[in-house]
């Protein structure tokens, strides 16, 4: 404009923004290979009055739900201009979402670390490994976040920070995230809008995505959050002190709240004892050859419950909960009748409650 100065200001570094459409366009193409996960129906004997659904979220690329979360978090790190060619990316995880990140990482040519406390199953590592990541161990589960920003930082590199990025990653509104996907596929079934959809809480993306979902279509379902013994965020949700060693049942559950976990968008949670979620896993493999691992389980007993109570007072209806990923990750820890001994873990209380929480479903 003649005659007026301008201050013009430009940032001392930009990331390669040629490179930035390339790997945002091998993160799209790889989507486009990749199709929908199925929505299980558990099936009854006879009519059922409450029906079960669980997403299947173990057939994406990588085995597990967080492989939506890992591309969700390479997508925003990269349009933020956090990622560049050569950016080491860094990951605070408890095991699948970091296999999901390597996978996303090799995909676009970066190196990738990731921070995890050593009781992490030994398989989890190797899929990490295989997909070219690197594992970097803490002794407990709340030294990750320092150590993955600490490697970050002394590698010039990017932390991903999936339990403070998680819920604002995702787009809430659709864009064919989980939520959406379910509400599509239950379109011509007997009861389209369910009742509960039950999950749980690692990050507390999921269960923020899907509540807002919910608000944005308003629809009358309700989100229920299922939590393993040891996590804080029941605490948190009930006033307490939100505190804890931490869950057993890896995926979900955490020592402190996480930044991503909306508890207002949540309108119950469930405490799920470690018994009750094996008994449930166990379930599902016996009676429907479904190999789910224990967090499905978590989320399997929490379902039931909520089954039970629409029974007794005579509802009919449906509910959906998630399968998270398959047992062949837990072969030497939950799927190990001497790990769960030592442990102190005992299904055998609970198996009774599962069966009889299924077959009131039909009454």
């Amino acid at each position: 404009m003649r005659g007026v100065e301008l201050r013009d200001v430009r940032p001392a570094t930009t990331v390669d923004r040629t490179w930035v459409t390339w790997a945002v366009g091998q993160i799209t193409a790889d989507t486009r290979r990749s199709a929908d996960t199925h929505l299980l129906r558990l099936p009854h004997a006879e009519e059922s009055g409450i029906q079960l659904y669980l997403k299947d979220e173990s057939t994406h690329p990588t085995g597990s739900l967080k492989h939506r979360l890992a591309r969700s978090l390479f997508l925003y790190a990269l349009c933020n201009g956090d990622i560049g060619p050569g950016t080491t990316v860094v990951e605070a995880s408890s095991g699948s979402t970091a296999v999901s990140e390597a996978y996303f990482a090799r995909l676009v040519g970066l190196p990738f670390v990731a921070v995890m406390a050593r009781s992490t199953s030994a398989r989890k590592v190797r899929l990490i490994e295989r997909e070219g990541g690197a594992c970097a161990f803490v002794d407990s589960p709340g030294e990750v976040y320092a150590e993955a920003r600490r490697i970050a930082d002394e590698r010039g590199g990017h932390y991903l920070d999936q339990f403070t990025h998680a819920e604002r990653a995702t787009d809430w509104r659709g864009n064919n995230n989980i939520a959406e996907s379910i509400f599509d596929q239950l379109a011509e079934e007997a009861h389209p809008v369910p009742t509960w959809i039950v999950v749980g809480a690692g990050t507390g993306g999921t269960s923020a995505t899907i509540g807002r979902y919910l608000r944005y279509r308003g629809h009358a379902t309700r989100l229920a959050v299922v939590d393993p013994e040891g996590s804080a965020f029941l605490r948190h949700y009930a006033g307490e002190e939100p505190t804890g060693p931490g869950s057993r049942i890896e995926g979900i559950g955490r020592p402190r709240v996480e930044p991503s976990f909306v508890p207002r968008v949540v309108d119950r949670m469930l405490g799920v004892p470690d018994g009750g979620s094996v008994a449930a896993m166990r379930f599902l493999a016996d009676r429907f050859g479904i190999d789910a691992g224990p967090s499905t389980g978590t989320n399997v007993c929490g379902a039931l419950h909520l089954a039970g109570e629409m029974a007794a007072r005579g509802e009919r209806g449906s509910i959906v909960t998630l399968l998270c990923d398959r047992a062949d990750r837990y072969r030497a820890t939950f799927d190990d009748d001497a790990w769960l001994a030592a442990q102190g873990i005992d299904p055998t209380p609970f198996a009774e409650a599962v069966e009889v929480g299924f077959a009131r479903m039909g009454t």
